[in-house]
């Protein structure tokens, strides 16, 4: 993509415009779909039914990303009031229900996202007792993976599975929030405790000392000392993953405000100013901040969607007034940017809210395509723009 002028953010008319563009999009992606589940990201542009895996067929809730498409589904209520949406969106919470009841597809850290914005948001907005008690289900088996004494959730696979035993990522500090729900609806201290100590180990270890993140870092297990970090997902294991710095704007800065931990907001600001200082002219980042203005690497639009929901939470709890007001500045600039040279044409155009996203690019997955995640941030920003009052899911 060539680069373009930043743009300095949109007006009320032009918010109003891209939510029902998206809502539009939403709507019709909806009912094509009905209660499966799209994959991961386009192909062309266009969503095809998730794959089958192993005893979970075609279009089943497997994986981490389904829940991206319940939490539009709740934005989409939200912003429009239409029922539909909201109908559509306990379909998908029953099925969450399920999938945790079943213990299908539950070895992952990632049961934050997919409980947080399936069953937690039901809960938070319709009292579902249902979905209160999955959502304890999810907490539960989340906090099977806390590993004594490094005092870090694991990231990935069986617990007995030497490869993954003893690493987490980056990502993970967004898979806090369903502990800290769970704490607050229990009284129980464990879940507090797990979420300090494991964003303490991610202050310290995955945040390098030039502002960069790692993707992903491993501790010995038995011992607790920290081995390493690597990549996964980045150009090399010593760059600077796009998507994953975006979560460590959003995932220290939604962490602080629950822990006072005041070295993780120190984090949330190192994070975000490394971000902000390595965008090209169009503020919408490369897949890695290794690369810059004249590369010809691909961007992704996904990051800087997770950027601006994680700036603006950032200024929500900055205790430096100057600080707050530019980082809600630079958010605004940003999805200004994404709205103008992101988003398609015409909402029939496409079937993601927002194009040129990447997903794993080493391994040639969901590159130039639009991905559940991106939609999801993308929609959550303007949600947070046009609503200032908007009470967040996780």
């Amino acid at each position: 993509m060539t680069s373009t002028p930043p743009v300095q953010g949109t007006t009320s008319t032009e918010t109003d415009a891209a939510i029902a563009a998206a809502l539009s999009t939403i709507r019709r992606t909806s009912a094509a779909f009905g209660g499966s589940y799209p994959g991961d990201t386009t192909v062309d542009d266009r969503y095809r039914l998730r794959p089958a895996e192993g005893a979970i067929g075609e279009g089943g809730n497997r994986g981490w990303t389904t829940s991206f498409r319940t939490g539009m589904l709740w934005l989409a209520w939200e912003l429009s009031g239409d029922e539909s949406f909201r109908d559509a969106a306990l379909v998908d919470t029953a099925d969450f229900g399920r999938r945790v009841r079943a213990e299908e597809d539950l070895d992952t850290h990632d049961l934050g996202f997919l409980f947080t914005l399936s069953t937690v948001a039901a809960w938070r907005l319709t009292g579902d007792e249902a979905a209160r008690e999955a959502s304890l289900l999810a907490a539960d088996h989340l906090m099977r993976r806390f590993l004594e004494p490094a005092g870090i959730i694991q990231a990935w696979g069986d617990l007995a599975d030497p490869a993954q035993r003893g690493r987490t990522i980056i990502d993970s500090l967004m898979n806090m929030p369903l502990l800290t729900w769970a704490g607050e609806q229990t009284s129980d201290p464990r879940y507090a405790d797990a979420v300090r100590r494991h964003t303490a180990q991610l202050r310290e270890h995955i945040l390098r000392e030039d502002d960069t993140t790692f993707h992903t870092f491993y501790w010995d297990a038995e011992t607790g000392e920290p081995l390493r970090g690597a990549t996964e997902q980045g150009a090399f294991d010593d760059s600077c993953w796009a998507r994953g710095q975006a979560w460590g704007v959003y995932g220290f800065a939604m962490n602080y405000a629950v822990t006072g931990d005041e070295r993780l907001l120190e984090s949330a600001r190192r994070c975000a100013d490394y971000f902000l200082a390595h965008l090209p002219a169009d503020e919408v980042p490369f897949w890695d901040l290794v690369y810059t203005d004249g590369s010809d690497a691909p961007r992704d639009s996904s990051s800087a969607a997770i950027a601006v929901c994680g700036l603006l939470e950032l200024a929500s709890v900055e205790t430096d007034a100057a600080r707050a007001a530019d980082y809600s500045a630079r958010a605004a600039s940003m999805l200004a940017s994404l709205v103008t040279h992101y988003t398609p044409a015409e909402p029939e155009d496409a079937d993601a809210l927002i194009l040129h996203s990447v997903y794993d690019l080493p391994k040639q997955n969901g590159v130039d395509e639009g991905t559940l995640w991106g939609d999801y941030f993308y929609l959550e920003a303007l949600t947070r723009l046009a609503r200032p009052d908007w009470k967040k899911y996780w």
